[in-house]
């Protein structure tokens, strides 16, 4: 059996992403060295209340805010430290969207007791009014640490970041959100001034990591993965910075299976994974830390509702 300290150090060396190893992280669960943080996320749900029909589509049956739920609440009563994300599109596509602008899908993640999540370009479909008057529902934070709402009805009420300890570790979280110029019609944003992704990113995680000592840092990311154009992506925003340890994306409405890992501007690994959208998809992150705080791995999966 390899030795616990050897492990972290092995794959701290090599890879922070353990799936694929052949040796199981679960042999550290009550292993009173390390503490686990398991972090669920969510991403572009895009007001998916309901499963998909049974149409003999691809989806079918698949999703649904009950079903979440359900998985939610299994993954809490087996793990002590949870968190739970979401990188924002939480608004838009279905008729609860046309009929309730927002009410059920803040009534629903108060109840799923999620943690914290980001804001995407559809969350202004009812304009930044109409966001503004649902935000009362929700009892967690919105973190949007690259849009200046100051001449906004929303300014004071979005955060720029937020820490939130669990089992003696500190995380840092940070919300990017993508240019709503061209994207959104103007009269639905009003004044939110868009700021570089990048620099705003560099500045809050320099902030967290260094200032405010957080263990980790995660970024809810609503920018996309990757593109083919010059445009900034979760890719470039990970290869561009410098003190992100996770991004949980979203935008691009990405089914990854497995995350990707890339190197920042300190050679570190920097992961990031996205949960497809409408809700078919669980994302779940495990990170196990030492005590001291010295050694930490990862581990990934995304799993189906249904």
């Amino acid at each position: 059996m390899i030795e616990r300290r050897q492990f972290l150090k092995q794959s701290i060396g090599s890879s922070l992403l353990i799936a694929a190893s052949s040796f199981p992280l679960s042999a550290f669960d009550n292993d009173p060295a390390i503490t686990k943080l398991t972090i669920l996320h969510t991403n572009d749900v895009h007001s998916r209340i309901d499963p998909f029909p049974m149409d003999g589509g691809r989806n079918e049956g698949m999703g649904g805010a009950a079903k979440r739920m359900k998985m939610i609440e299994a993954v809490r009563a087996k793990e002590d430290n949870v968190l739970l994300l979401d990188a924002g599109d939480i608004f838009q596509g279905t008729p609860y969207f046309n009929f309730f602008t927002g009410e059920l899908e803040m009534k629903l993640m108060t109840e799923m007791r999620y943690d914290a999540a980001t804001m995407g370009n559809h969350d202004f479909d009812a304009g930044i009014e109409g966001f503004h008057k649902q935000m009362p529902l929700a009892e967690f934070p919105f973190i949007v640490s690259n849009y200046n709402f100051d001449d906004t009805i929303l300014n004071g009420k979005i955060s720029k970041y937020k820490i939130i300890e669990k089992a003696g570790l500190k995380i840092g979280l940070i919300g990017l959100g993508i240019e709503l110029n061209e994207l959104v019609p103007e009269k639905l944003y009003k004044k939110t001034v868009y700021e570089n992704p990048i620099d705003k990113a560099e500045y809050y995680g320099r902030l967290l990591k260094e200032d405010m000592k957080c263990d980790y840092v995660i970024c809810l990311s609503h920018l996309g993965y990757k593109y083919r154009e010059d445009k900034v992506s979760d890719v470039v925003l990970a290869e561009n910075t410098s003190y992100i340890d996770l991004i949980l994306g979203g935008h691009t409405h990405t089914f990854m299976r497995k995350p990707d890992i890339r190197k920042n501007k300190k050679n570190n690994e920097v992961i990031i994974n996205q949960a497809g959208w409408a809700g078919i998809l669980l994302g779940q992150v495990n990170v196990y830390f030492e005590k001291n705080k010295k050694g930490k791995c990862v581990s990934c999966k995304n799993s189906f509702v249904k």
